[in-house]
């Protein structure tokens, strides 16, 4: 894997999800050197659980360029473990088949992996840990508080987290950056937004999901708490299948126990920005925008964001040593031109999950243009703006 000279960067990242760990390692391949923190004191927490997930093209790309020592590539060794969709069949929740919409063309602009989401995170951490050079990585460490500062006559300007260790000792780590990665309820929204936790609430979309190796999305009648993710009982998601064709019902009567989430659906509204006052922390991946479902562009949206940000880094770097731009410019400069480049993109492509959503929840069946005439209306949307996009090349 190619990877650029140092650049005397030092990156903290917040949070071990797919954009943490895109990030880590994109900013390793631009020359930064990266601490990446996160809560859990084992990864087998974050990885033993889950359903299927998602890249398009856009977001595996990155994949390809993510070479083990051995010359295989991170896709290589997921497409090994991932289900080759080459269609999608849509039906009626009573049985009767209505479309199948192919994935043929997709090809063009790359690969398209599906798979186990606790399998496919697993292999990118142990990425990862190729890469112990340049990254140092903490488990078992709760960041409760991010700071920045334009610094002073002893020390020039900074970025910074507080951690709380296992032992429950504070400790203060500073860089030249921080990324926030670790998700929806991410201290560093307080930071970059200038919002107490209260104020922020997260909304619920109406709906929820019953999770485990089939996803089944419903009306949602419950409440959004600290937590939007319970222990689903498989009696309970039966009750809203009353109807539905037995293939299903017999899916879920046969999940195991303990293995069926009920997940709220939730959503934040777009936000103003994704970088801090002084340009020296930013929200990525969820922290910044999370993704219904129905986007089928969650994950691959966190891979572009650490993308984006590390060649943001980069370049900024570049423009130090060429140009006249002073050390201190450096990553407020990388910072805000990350969020210029995508925050249009993520919002457009964001916007796409309740699109989706309303056609499949809210279907005219029985109009002079409706499903049952052109069942095709139901098709996911794919589109080459979306799909076909090189978020390296591009910045």
């Amino acid at each position: 894997m190619t990877t650029s000279q140092p650049s005397g960067l030092h990156i903290l990242i917040v949070g071990a999800g797919f954009a943490g760990l895109s990030a880590a390692i994109e900013c390793t391949r631009k020359g930064h050197r990266v601490t990446l923190f996160e809560k859990v004191s084992s990864i087998d927490e974050i990885t033993r659980y889950g359903d299927i997930i998602s890249f398009d093209p856009n977001g595996s790309r990155a994949f390809e360029k993510w070479v083990f020592p051995d010359t295989s590539s991170v896709a290589e060794r997921m497409e090994e473990i991932s289900r080759q969709t080459e269609w999608l069949d849509l039906f009626h929740y009573q049985g009767e088949f209505l479309t199948r919409q192919s994935f043929a063309e997709e090809n063009r602009w790359g690969r398209r992996i599906n798979g186990h989401r606790g399998e496919l995170h697993r292999l990118v951490y142990e990425f990862v840990k190729t890469r112990k050079e340049e990254v140092e990585v903490r488990l078992g460490v709760r960041v409760v508080e991010y700071f920045e500062s334009d610094g002073d006559e002893k020390k020039g300007p900074h970025a910074g987290v507080v951690i709380k260790g296992p032992d429950g000792k504070m400790e203060k780590v500073m860089g030249d950056a921080v990324l926030a990665a670790e998700g929806v309820r991410s201290r560093g929204r307080k930071l970059v937004l200038g919002l107490e936790e209260e104020d922020e609430q997260p909304k619920s979309s109406g709906y929820a999901v019953y999770r485990a190796s089939m996803v089944f999305t419903h009306i949602d009648d419950g409440n959004i708490e600290e937590s939007w993710q319970f222990p689903g009982k498989p009696e309970e998601a039966l009750a809203y299948l009353e109807g539905w064709c037995s293939v299903v019902r017999e899916l879920v009567k046969a999940t195991p126990p303990g293995r069926l989430i009920d997940y709220k659906l939730v959503y934040r509204e777009p936000l103003p920005t994704f970088v801090s006052s002084k340009g020296r922390v930013a929200l990525i991946g969820d922290a910044a925008h999370p993704f219904l479902p129905t986007s089928i562009q969650g994950a691959s949206q966190s891979i572009e964001d650490g993308t984006v940000i590390a060649t943001c880094l980069e370049l900024a770097c570049q423009s130090n040593k060429r140009w006249d731009m002073s050390k201190e410019q450096v990553v407020p400069t990388a910072l805000k031109a990350y969020e210029k480049l995508r925050y249009k993109r993520v919002h457009k492509a964001q916007a796409m999950g309740p699109k989706t959503r309303e056609r499949w929840h809210k279907a005219d069946w029985n109009g002079p243009e409706g499903v049952w005439k052109v069942p095709e209306k139901l098709w996911l949307l794919r589109e080459e703006w979306l799909l076909g996009f090189d978020a390296e090349g591009d910045t």
